[in-house]
């Protein structure tokens, strides 16, 4: 499935209008897919699998920021760091020491986003949003050199309920303005997707990944 160029040009106006950052998810996409991207300018690709990050950056530019916006595991995060720019979804004080310890090992900094759980459905990752506050300012306490926290993510619950998702991206944005007026490294908020982009730029959100809508 080739890049809809018409709706990627679309989609960076709207994006460019309210101030929101386009990372390009190319999961399942063909090298050549994601050049596509590159040439019509996109730098910012998001893979939700490790695996997909090592294959493809060898064979791509390397001025491509790659975004991890998978769920990670421990054991992948070494293999991964020399490759990535950021990753979304670190969604455990276990996994965020060990991005730090592999980190420091290569002497590159890394920018976290730390995902909290905002929908009801168990299966989404994430720091519990009711004691997340409590949770950040023990990280802060941390001092962590290479890890740089600048931000959140969160995921909606996958619904129809127009109100509902609008309600959990009202409460991420909600912690985050709370969070960022004493911190201000923090300066992104990743929520929407294809499917629900709209509503999260209304809601706040200034960095959002894209997959299905950009190919044809």
């Amino acid at each position: 499935m080739p890049v809809n160029h018409n709706v990627y040009k679309q989609l960076i106006a709207d994006f460019e209008k309210n101030n929101s950052q386009l990372v390009a998810v190319t999961k399942y996409r063909s090298i050549e897919d994601v050049n596509a991207l590159y040439n019509y300018g996109q730098r910012k690709m998001g893979e939700n699998k490790v695996q997909e990050i090592l294959r493809k950056a060898p064979l791509l530019p390397e001025n491509i920021e790659w975004h991890m916006i998978g769920h990670l595991q421990k054991n992948k995060v070494s293999k991964l760091l020399p490759f990535v720019n950021m990753i979304h979804s670190v969604d455990s004080l276990e996994l965020l020491l060990e991005i730090e310890k592999q980190a420091a090992k290569i002497h590159k900094d890394i920018s976290i986003l730390l995902q909290v759980h905002i929908s009801d459905e168990e299966q989404k990752y994430g720091f519990d949003l009711t004691s997340f506050e409590n949770v950040f300012f023990d990280i802060e306490k941390l001092n962590l050199k290479y890890s740089k926290i600048v931000g959140l993510m969160g995921m909606a619950s996958f619904t129809d309920d127009q109100s509902k998702i609008r309600e959990e991206f009202k409460s991420l944005k909600h912690l985050y303005d709370q969070l960022s007026k004493n911190n201000s490294s923090l300066n992104v908020l990743s929520m929407g997707m294809s499917g629900d982009y709209q509503l999260a730029i209304e809601s706040g959100s200034n960095m959002v990944r894209i997959g299905s809508l950009l190919f044809e």
